[in-house]
């Protein structure tokens, strides 16, 4: 079976890098600089443990294949897989939970994947990725419910290719919990590792939590993944922080935080942390920001003008 990962950043190109390494046929789909190094050079991944260049098959378009892994951010989802046969099955290794009902109004068969993976991409050609001694957890399962046989087969050769991997009957509360854990995401990439991010953070997936309970819809934890320490590739930050320090000019705080802000507006729950941490952080991508260009002090003075403002 030949995976196609669209995305080859710090969570596609590890899944796929992985995958590759393991024997299985593989294609990562990139573009720019990344697909020009992946190219010439291969694909350097660097682990705790090992520090190896592989000679992934690249292309910067479609190609064929047998089953699609999209790994790019939610906002880029639908641009991602506006090239690609329908008849193809897409795995949506994302965080978030929109993505899946994204592809479905366009592919047949769509998956699922929950995403648990420590890993970094900001130069061409590289990814680091610290989960040790296995790079990752994942859980995937057919949306909105179900396992089959290649939800079995991609966790199979998941789970020989150093992940952690489980096909999953219910795929999504376990993208639920994710998005808890991820609601944090934009204090990080707002304020970097200052003293009291993890006091706000904590305040976002309360909040979160409250709004799910709302909803119906339920949540579950996921696997801690072991980490190590990579000489000379400093950790940095998850995704949100990533897209801040690439430039990128968008982040994916709309299909985290503003998940949450949409949720409370359908079941009337305020939202005012969510609310102000998904304005900012798209305002600090689209004015090219670095990460860790507001205070805790100032996040916490919009947060609180806007909760006054709300429970008036």
């Amino acid at each position: 079976m030949r995976y196609i990962i669209i995305g080859a950043g710090a969570i596609g190109g590890t899944i796929g890098g992985r995958l590759h390494q393991s024997g299985h046929d593989v294609v990562l789909i990139a573009r720019g600089a990344h697909y020009e190094a992946l190219r010439t050079t291969g694909l350097r991944l660097v682990t705790p443990d090992v520090d190896e260049t592989v000679k992934v098959p690249v292309a910067d378009g479609p190609v064929d294949g047998d089953v699609l892994i999209l790994a790019t951010k939610s906002q880029d989802t639908l641009a991602a897989l506006d090239p690609w046969p329908r008849h193809l099955p897409v795995v949506c290794a994302q965080n978030g939970v929109a993505n899946e009902r994204m592809a479905l109004r366009r592919f047949e068969h769509v998956y699922g994947m929950c995403v648990y993976l420590p890993a970094l991409h900001l130069e061409p050609g590289l990814v680091a990725a610290y989960g040790t001694p296995l790079s990752g957890a994942l859980y995937v399962g057919r949306y909105p419910q179900g396992v089959d046989d290649l939800s079995e087969t991609i966790a199979a050769d998941l789970s020989k290719s150093a992940f952690a991997a489980q096909a999953v009957a219910e795929v999504m509360p376990w993208k639920y919990g994710k998005l808890l854990s991820n609601l944090g995401n934009a204090v990080e990439a707002l304020c970097g590792r200052a003293p009291g991010i993890n006091e706000l953070s904590g305040q976002a997936r309360a909040e979160g939590a409250a709004v799910l309970a709302a909803a119906g819809l339920a949540h579950q934890g996921g696997e801690q993944v072991a980490t190590g320490d990579i000489e000379g590739i400093e950790r940095g930050g998850g995704s949100s922080w990533q897209s801040l320090a690439k430039g990128s000019g968008s982040i994916e705080a709309d299909y985290l935080n503003g998940e949450i802000t949409l949720l409370g507006r359908l079941h009337g729950v305020p939202t005012p942390v969510n609310e102000v941490l998904q304005q900012e952080a798209v305002r600090a991508a689209r004015e090219r920001r670095q990460p860790g260009s507001m205070t805790v002090r100032e996040l916490s003075s919009l947060i609180a003008e806007r909760s006054s403002a709300v429970s008036r």
